[in-house]
């Protein structure tokens, strides 16, 4: 089942890097809103993408205020008993006139691979 939700970008936070038994890695989050919630109420959602390739791309073709389309999975991951959930963007757009740029297609194993969980 493909997820998708529209809204414009509010936050694009700091990108993050680390390192892990399987190498480097980087990851950046950002933050869209719509007004679909509750009697159009705003709604909040916030995005992951890993990779450093798919990191960057995005930073370049993304600003604040852009309006998109963000296609994701929901991910569910347990450590030492916490469990985790994100939502990981894997394809954005920009929602006029399906305007698109080379963003992130998906997420390797080597990306899951780079986290303790």
């Amino acid at each position: 089942m493909e997820l998708k939700v529209s809204g414009k970008i509010k936050t694009i936070c700091d990108v993050q890097t680390g390192t892990s038994s399987s190498g480097e890695w980087k990851k950046v989050t950002f933050v869209i809103t719509n007004n679909d919630g509750y009697e159009g109420r705003e709604q909040i959602f916030a995005f992951e993408i890993f990779g450093a390739e798919k990191v960057e791309d995005f930073i370049k073709y993304n600003k604040v205020d852009r309006e998109v389309e963000v296609s994701y999975n929901i991910r569910t991951s347990e450590y030492q008993g916490k469990y985790y959930t994100s939502l990981a963007a894997w394809k954005v757009f920009g929602a006029s006139a399906g305007e698109t740029a080379p963003q992130p297609v998906g997420q390797s194993q080597e990306d899951k691979d780079l986290l303790p969980f």
